[in-house]
């Protein structure tokens, strides 16, 4: 095998899955664990919505210093970090929840900057949208067992919890200092480098490049909804006659994961913005949201359809939208620009939690999944587009 499927790609997806699998324990666990110690919807927001609120602030900056260091450096120093954030967890409580989802906020945003970053540069543009969409698969994998675990760990009363986050934390951080990423020479010279550390300055470019724009908003949106269902699932199934938390999130991973892989070849790797697809993806999402809003009065089928439904779309979403800037952004400030793209993925993951969450303390979460899918519906339009500037790729310099 050659290209993205490749011996030393499949070594870094498979760092991917270990890095990732302690997250898919703990959406489980914190929502329950946090419900338990009587904290509010809003409360239990605040904290799952701080870890990609800390990503999110951290990732512009997180490009830069990897563009500097390189990948490999920065992986490694920040697997310690990650491992510190996970013995945090089995030994406190509420507070230090917040303080180890800020922590895993901060390795989250130079770990998937310095893995996609170096996928990006590594890969020929034809192989570039396989390696990005590898890359989110192997992120999801865990999530097929991750929430049944996190259940088991949760009726046997947390006795295994601390062993399972130590393992994963040594574990992850020995398969990744052996970690290697193959780098591109480039042609930055030294003033667009230092142009490049001017974090804040690419801020505008989210309002005067209409690439960015148009990808950061459908990412914020299909985020909100795909964070609303990661945090509050777990507190929403027991609404739900035979409705289980595990089996609608590890129905929602298999879905993405399969998804991943059997159509890793159909998203579109050209630079062209294909509006029909993209219609098509966040219909997904509108339906999978107001399929679940509707399963507390209309049964636990539609609860799962809706999973599936989401399933696809986040399958589709991120992949797309990152390989199609991968060719419209300027090549000289690429990295820092798709830094701010993923950021506000993250901000949209974040307010899925910090938003909804006082909305589920005063509505129900029904009505919450509802407004997703309004918002959602209201993206559909937004996806379509047939100004020459997004319909013809033109290369950057």
């Amino acid at each position: 095998m050659s290209g993205a499927m490749s011996w030393p790609f499949l070594r870094l997806y498979l760092l991917v899955l270990l890095y990732f699998s302690a997250n898919s324990i703990l959406n489980v666990i914190i929502p329950l664990q946090g419900s338990a110690l009587g904290a509010t919807n809003t409360t239990i927001g605040l904290i799952m919505g701080a870890y990609l609120f800390t990503t999110m602030f951290f990732r512009p900056w997180a490009g830069q210093v990897i563009q500097k260091f390189g990948p490999i450096k920065v992986l490694r120093i920040i697997l310690i970090l990650n491992g510190c954030a996970l013995i945090l967890y089995p030994f406190t409580g509420l507070g230090g929840y917040l303080v180890g989802r800020m922590l895993q906020g901060v390795s989250t945003a130079f770990f998937s900057m310095a893995l996609q970053i170096g996928i990006i540069d590594a890969l020929p543009e034809k192989d570039r949208s396989q390696g990005i969409s590898l890359y989110s698969l192997f992120s999801y994998i865990p999530g097929i067992i991750g929430p049944f675990l996190a259940l088991g760990i949760w009726q046997g009363g947390m006795k295994h919890f601390s062993i399972i986050m130590i393992t994963i934390a040594v574990s992850t951080g020995l398969f990744g200092y052996s970690a290697r990423i193959a780098k591109k020479e480039t042609s930055y010279s030294s003033n667009e480098t230092e142009r490049n550390f001017q974090t804040f300055a690419s801020f505008v470019e989210l309002y005067k490049n209409p690439h960015l724009f148009k990808c950061s908003i459908l990412m914020l949106i299909g985020s909100i909804v795909f964070g609303a269902a990661t945090i509050f699932i777990p507190l929403y199934a027991d609404q739900i006659q035979n409705g289980n938390a595990g089996i609608y999130l590890g129905l929602m991973a298999i879905t993405v994961v399969v998804c991943r892989f059997t159509l890793r070849k159909n998203i579109p790797s050209d630079g062209k913005w294909h509006s029909g697809f993209m219609m098509i993806t966040m219909l997904l999402l509108a339906l999978g949201s107001q399929f679940v809003s509707f399963s507390v009065t209309g049964g636990v089928v539609f609860f799962y359809i809706g999973a599936i439904l989401m399933g696809i779309s986040q399958a589709l979403l991120y992949p797309t939208l990152t390989t199609y800037l991968s060719f419209v952004l300027p090549k000289f400030n690429r990295n820092v620009l798709l830094g701010l793209f993923i950021a506000m993925a993250d901000l949209g993951v974040s307010l899925g939690g910090v938003i909804m969450g006082p909305l589920a303390d005063h509505f129900t979460y029904s009505v919450i999944y509802q407004i997703c899918a309004i918002m959602a519906a209201l993206m559909i339009i937004f996806s379509y587009d047939r100004r020459k500037i997004f319909v013809d790729y033109v290369g950057h310099s």
